[in-house]
């Protein structure tokens, strides 16, 4: 089984202020035995080719991907060609992405109350989603993951394990566990195929306002043109 976190920013993100490089990542995900991660930036795909010699050195898979907002609605479309995904902005594009190329879609805290969660509107199109995002933001008395592993089983869908890591230290609490080869590709059709448990705990309370403190206040200045570093 592969430890694996699918939804992780790094400081090229376009959108919100990330602390730590790539490299950063790879060493620790490296360090807490992770085996792969989907660099998922907002809006646009990282070319990963410049950090493949040092995530090999350390054993980790680096997988493409991009948190895409279609039609205002956060959505992680994972292993798919830069240029396609990046150009997906409603949801009639994500369905020509599908029929044109094979990845991964994924609905990310979908039930979270924040407006670019997709909320109600992934039941417009569920069979555009191949899997179902569970959260590690949460605690044992404040849980928003639970409407998404109600809608995951509704429809079927396997659930993965992410940390959505804005911080280095949101890494280790939630994640997926695939039984894949480690390769970008059969990772990705591993867990369309179902074979993806979830390993999570959740956090504390005070842990959940420490995470909240520490990511909320550098995004806002990021999108207010400013520079906050916070650890």
């Amino acid at each position: 089984m592969l430890t694996v976190e699918l939804h992780a920013h790094t400081a090229d993100d376009p959108e919100d202020y990330i602390p730590h490089t790539v490299e950063d990542l790879v060493d620790r995900l490296a360090e807490l035995g992770y085996d792969a991660v989907a660099i998922t930036l907002h809006s646009r795909q990282l070319d990963l080719t410049p950090y493949q010699a040092h995530a090999a050195s350390r054993g980790i898979v680096l997988i493409p991907g991009v948190e895409r907002s279609i039609e205002g609605r956060h959505t992680l479309l994972i292993n798919y060609p830069a240029a396609a995904a990046e150009a997906v902005r409603t949801f009639d594009d994500l369905a020509e992405l599908r029929r044109r190329h094979t990845g991964l879609v994924v609905a990310p805290h979908p039930y979270f109350p924040v407006p670019n969660c997709l909320q109600s509107t992934i039941d417009r199109s569920p069979e555009l989603f191949d899997a179902v995002e569970m959260h590690a933001l949460y605690t044992p008395w404040l849980n928003f993951n639970r409407r998404a592993l109600a809608w995951a089983k509704r429809h079927q869908k396997p659930v993965v394990g992410n940390g959505d890591i804005h911080r280095l230290g949101q890494l280790g609490t939630t994640r997926s566990l695939v039984d894949a080869e480690p390769t970008a590709d059969a990772i990705c059709l591993a867990i369309k195929a179902g074979r993806v448990t979830v390993d999570t705990t959740p956090v504390s309370f005070v842990r959940l306002v420490w995470l909240l403190a520490s990511v909320l206040p550098s995004g806002l200045l990021r999108r207010l043109g400013l520079r906050h570093r916070v650890e």
